[in-house]
């Protein structure tokens, strides 16, 4: 029942399970806003660029290729810029960060929507384990390498999930961030959902004084292609009940719009939305001390990598 409730429940906005990202956007105009968006290429992020750029809005769209965001942006013509940024590659993510500056237009906001899901055997990027260095340290070098092209009330809007409930007992395992031992595909993409909480909390602490905000969100269970390396069994029960398992792609790229664009989310920084309203994060995700310490371990990778 509570399930059943949670689909007509509306939040303090109005929105709620239901809502879609042109909903939720109805009526805002966007001109001369620009938007750094990455994972535009499927899924979400294509959803997410369409909305934005039907409201008026610029997109600064990366892929991890640029063929991958050249291919995603054809559609919307200069109103799209295509970037590469894979982000296991602090390389890439570097040359980005550099393109972005060279264009000289201050980032209304971040949106950090790419990421890799439960992947079947632990693998490696740079030493640490690649769901944790994909979805949360290149995510981290690339937002931390961009906070001055960020607008004075620019947003930066970090995807999580609720998976952030299953991490390691300790939260981030700072002594196995290698993944070293019993590999749970689980438990790892927890633990990089918990590090994208983490990172919005301690990263709206520092940048609140200047007017501006971080929000963590879950955008709910949505039939895309992150979900591909999820057992086939669950994957065929949730197709079979479509209807209340899973949400559409364009209400899932709802809470995303929500957070970037509306006049309302802007009291949510440091939070952690879901439906477009405040969620329910773990205690680890509301752990100041916590944040703080994987801040200062984020910045100690990215400077070695």
């Amino acid at each position: 029942m509570a399930l059943v409730g949670n689909l007509f429940a509306r939040g303090p906005s109005g929105f709620g399970y239901n809502s879609t990202a042109e909903q939720v956007s109805e009526g805002l105009d966007l001109t001369g806003k620009t938007y750094l968006l990455t994972g535009a290429g499927s899924g979400l992020g294509q959803e997410t660029m369409r909305v934005l750029v039907l409201r008026g809005a610029r997109v600064l769209a990366t892929g991890r290729t640029l063929e991958k965001a050249t291919e995603a942006a054809a559609p919307f013509g200069d109103k799209v810029t295509p970037l590469a940024c894979e982000l296991a590659e602090p390389a890439s993510v570097r040359a980005c960060i550099e393109q972005v500056k060279a264009l000289g237009v201050p980032l209304d906001g971040i949106l950090t929507n790419a990421g890799i899901m439960a992947l079947p055997k632990l693998e490696l990027a740079h030493g640490y384990e690649l769901q944790f260095f994909t979805n949360h340290i290149g995510h981290f070098i690339l937002v931390t390498g961009l906070l001055d092209q960020l607008a004075p009330a620019g947003r930066v809007v970090i995807l999580s999930s609720a998976a952030h409930k299953n991490p390691p007992k300790a939260g981030i395992d700072f002594d196995n961030l290698k993944g070293e031992g019993k590999y749970s595909a689980w438990a790892a993409y927890g633990r990089s959902k918990l590090a994208n909480a983490l990172f919005a909390r301690e990263l709206n602490r520092r940048l609140a004084p200047k007017g501006q905000l971080a929000v963590a969100l879950h955008p709910g269970v949505i039939p895309t292609n992150l979900v591909r390396h999820m057992n086939p069994v669950l994957t065929s029960v949730m197709a079979v009940g479509k209807p209340l398992f899973l949400k559409t792609i364009p209400q899932g790229a709802a809470t995303t719009v929500f957070a970037a664009t509306h006049p309302d989310a802007a009291q949510y920084g440091g939070g952690y939305l879901d439906c477009c309203a405040p969620g329910k994060p773990s205690a680890h995700a509301t752990d100041d001390a916590l944040a703080s310490r994987l801040w200062d371990v984020s910045e100690r990778i990215a400077a070695e990598v």
